[in-house]
């Protein structure tokens, strides 16, 4: 008995110290030209919280929601860039007025030419009215980008609002289209510049980040000498999925953020940061990373991290590590209590390796697994997917660990798919039958969204690994089981190498949760290999 206790003990403090390392705060490099008192330049800001869409018809956010954020943002900017006029963004000018600040106002254009031309009017009335806070006016946010209009149609609607605004007219997009249609200079007062690392057709690492957005403003700059330019939009996400190797997180958002703010004193750049608060909508169009550009959090309206202070990546690791210890714990109790179950004599001590091999996997990775499932998880069938894989990662640690104090062989499909089988195998048999089928069907729904539709798509290794893990490492102990044609698990077997393969490498091997999505799919497509040998 002091064997499996002392291992238990072990696998608790290697959980410990896991969840201690993931959760160490991040030292903020120095940025010598930036001091933890200095406001930021200016702020993207869009006015909804979390249930509120600009999809929602008819829509109006109330002038007391946008009051106070403005009087949040006041504390550490002095401007603000918003995108349009309507849902109650026509307050805005006289909103900031009160709280001090100064406005880039925006003016959204699309395909639709009646819906422009309202909001050309109601933008350029805001200008006229209130010239000591509208420093500037943004005509048409990423048109080119998304392909709505020509340079030709925008740059007569940029001439007519400059004609009339009575204060500076721009218009913002993403750099390259600014070098391709330089055309649009000569209609603009300040050229404005969206310099994103992170959505890069090469994506930029957090380190490399600031370095690349110093490089394409110098060249910006070099195809338009001599004119004013501003950075209308730049930053970096605190969360979602990487990009080769561009990898949102809070200490990476802080560290881009903290040195960009000093590249732009020491350059004496013009610039924008998005943006103010994280915007849950966007996660519809652009996944879990979209809805987490904001430095201050949806929900709680505060501040992400402080300046100069070291960041957490996992700030609530200490509870994580405690329900890691949980299910390690239990872990371990389901396999003497399998064995007992079965009448089996208890494990040897060679035996309790592999229990606590999944004890350790479900032990690091499960906490990792809760706090992702509130972040990725969007919509009826996401949140349905996750709370399965949650249930899923509690169950097959416990239920593989109790198979193997039974000694029950290696799971096969047909068990969970034959209902008839249930009288004649043993329950704990059925249960780990039933937690592979779950399992293939899962991980084939999220393998083969990152291999044909990748882009948005998170890396859900946190919530597969302890049910991977337990699967793999019970069908590499166990005895096979009994005579009988199982194509289905070979097909799959195929299914997941080639899926797992192709995932590492469309991701390159500087993207780590990608290699660790694909080694799980790799080792999942081996478990179902070996679980389809027979006894002979």
């Amino acid at each position: 008995m002091r064997f499996p206790v002392a291992l238990a003990a072990s696998v608790g403090v290697a959980i410990l110290a896991a969840w201690a390392w993931l959760g160490w705060p991040v030292n903020m490099p120095p940025t010598p030209y930036f001091a933890p008192d200095d406001k930021l330049p200016c702020v993207s800001y869009a006015p909804f919280r979390p249930g509120q869409s600009p999809f929602i018809e008819g829509l109006v956010i109330p002038p007391e929601q946008i009051d106070d954020d403005f009087a949040r943002l006041s504390k550490i900017t002095a401007c603000v860039r918003t995108y349009s006029t309507e849902m109650g963004l026509s307050v805005a000018p006289e909103l900031a007025r009160k709280h001090g600040l100064t406005l880039l106002q925006g003016i959204w254009i699309g395909r639709e030419p009646d819906k422009n031309r309202i909001e050309i009017e109601a933008g350029i009335k805001l200008a006229q009215q209130n010239p000591d806070v509208v420093k500037g006016v943004i005509v048409g946010n990423e048109v080119l980008l998304r392909g709505e209009l020509t340079a030709a149609d925008l740059g007569r609607v940029i001439r007519d609002v400059r004609a009339r605004a009575g204060v500076p007219v721009t218009y913002a997009d993403v750099w390259e289209f600014w070098v391709r249609n330089r055309e649009l200079a000569a209609d603009v007062d300040f050229v404005t510049v969206h310099i994103l690392p992170f959505w890069e057709d090469l994506p930029v690492s957090a380190d490399d980040a600031v370095a690349h957005i110093d490089s394409i403003r110098a060249h910006v700059g070099e195809a338009f000498p001599g004119r004013d330019i501003l950075i209308g939009e730049t930053g970096w996400p605190s969360a979602g999925r990487m990009r080769e190797g561009a990898e949102p997180s809070p200490a990476n958002q802080a560290q881009v953020i903290q040195q960009l703010l000093s590249l732009a004193k020491q350059r004496s750049y013009r610039l924008n940061v998005i943006e103010a608060f994280d915007q849950p909508w966007k996660r519809a169009l652009e996944g879990t990373v979209g809805g987490h550009w904001g430095f201050l959090d949806a929900y709680s309206r505060d501040f992400k991290f402080a300046w100069a202070q070291p960041v957490s990546n996992h700030p609530l690791w200490p509870v994580q590590a405690l329900l890691g210890l949980a299910v390690a714990g239990a872990t371990f109790a389901a396999a003497a209590w399998g064995a007992r179950r079965a009448g089996q004599p208890a494990p040897e001590p060679l035996q309790w390796l592999p229990v606590a091999g999944i004890a350790l996997a479900a032990g690091i990775a499960y906490g990792w697994a809760v706090a992702a499932v509130w972040v990725e998880s969007l919509g009826p069938w996401g949140w349905l997917r996750g709370l399965v894989l949650l249930a899923l990662g509690l169950a097959a640690p416990l239920v593989a660990a109790a198979a193997l104090g039974a000694r029950a062989p290696r799971p096969v499909l047909a068990t969970a798919l034959q209902p008839a089988r249930w009288s004649e195998a043993p329950g704990v048999e059925i249960a780990l039958a039933v937690v592979l089928a779950l399992t293939v069907v899962l991980a084939t729904q999220i393998g083969f969204g990152l291999v044909f539709d990748p882009r948005y798509k998170d890396f859900q290794f946190a919530a597969l690994t302890p049910i991977i893990a337990a699967l793999a490492i019970q069908a590499a102990v166990a005895a096979p089981a009994g005579a009988g044609e199982r194509h289905a698990e070979r097909i799959a077997a195929a299914v997941f190498a080639a899926s797992g393969v192709y995932i590492a490498l469309n991701e390159t091997l500087a993207n780590w949760q990608a290699l660790w999505t694909g080694t799980l799919m790799v080792l999942f497509a081996l478990t179902l290999w070996r679980t389809s040998a027979a006894r002979g």
